[in-house]
């Protein structure tokens, strides 16, 4: 009968490269009144297969689930989307309440009912919930980034993975010397820089939630990024190893904040990287 079901699901969604199969706009909750949707992939096979939960970005105000609202900008994450195929993962890639009209914490929520859903429903898309790696990139990562660091219980997570996530959102503020539309807009504060702004800006980032309990992090930068600037991954892999947690920082050479830009560069031996680190956090099936 679960394969039955599993077959009729997969008509209803589609197909996807390396044998996996697609399912659209599932709802995993509600809230004020939104209805929160995500598209499920999973693998050929019986599994369980690691699951990974994905989180766009695009400046916490914008972004899609299926990789972008605009294709091909630097929000688009579908670059993933193969990556995950071929390396036989369960996916689920989510939309969340996004700022100015859903504030700070709102996309944080979402992220932890995303996280509680997945761990119910993992089973039915041949997921192991016990083998969760929670994705983030840019505004996403710092969402996904925030979710991991403070996860407890049914929030907790076996590993994180940050592709340019900003991590310290006070730096980078104080850095830009603005505090700029994208954190205005989360906050719904004014470009003013003062103690109160930059004090909700240092309680809002990852970096300062980070406990001996937060789970193995994989950082992923372009040294090259404009948008996020590598030095923020640097400072936060430090602070994670004073804290003990296992950390490891990929740096793509030559790479700015676009996944498209960075397929352009050839180097694509992050991938197989950031695959086998992640095989190896969660290890097999239990």
């Amino acid at each position: 009968m679960k394969s039955l079901a599993w077959l009729l699901l997969c008509l209803a969604g589609g197909s996807l490269a390396a044998g996996a199969e697609l399912k659209k706009d599932i709802e995993y909750g509600t809230a004020e009144g939104v209805s929160l949707r995500l598209d499920a992939s999973a693998p050929d096979g019986p599994g369980p297969f690691p699951v990974a939960i994905l989180v766009h970005g695009g400046g916490w105000s914008t972004g899609d689930k299926g990789g972008s609202n605009k294709a091909g900008n630097s929000a688009d994450i579908s670059p993933w989307f193969d990556t995950l195929n071929k390396a036989n993962f369960t996916w689920f890639s989510i939309n969340y309440r996004e700022a100015p009209a859903h504030p700070w914490p709102a996309m944080l929520d979402d992220v932890q009912t995303a996280i509680r859903w997945v761990k119910a429903h993992a089973v039915e898309y041949k997921g192991d919930p016990k083998r969760i790696v929670l994705f983030g990139h840019s505004s996403g990562g710092h969402v996904a980034a925030y979710a991991a660091m403070i996860g407890q219980g049914d929030t907790a997570v076996q590993a994180f993975v940050g592709f340019a996530p900003v991590s310290d959102l006070k730096l980078d503020a104080t850095a830009r010397g603005s505090i700029g539309y994208g954190l205005m807009g989360l906050f719904h504060i004014t470009n003013d820089m003062s103690d109160k702004s930059l004090a909700l800006l240092a309680d809002a980032s990852p970096v300062n939630h980070i406990s001996a309990s937060s789970p193995p992090t994989l950082l992923v930068h372009g040294d090259a990024d404009r948008s996020v600037r590598y030095p923020q991954s640097v400072a936060f892999k430090a602070k994670l190893e004073a804290a003990g947690v296992p950390v490891k920082l990929i740096t793509v050479k030559g790479a700015p904040h676009s996944f498209f830009a960075w397929e352009k560069l050839g180097d694509t031996a992050y991938k197989d990287e950031m695959i086998a680190w992640i095989n190896s956090t969660l290890g097999p099936a239990r």
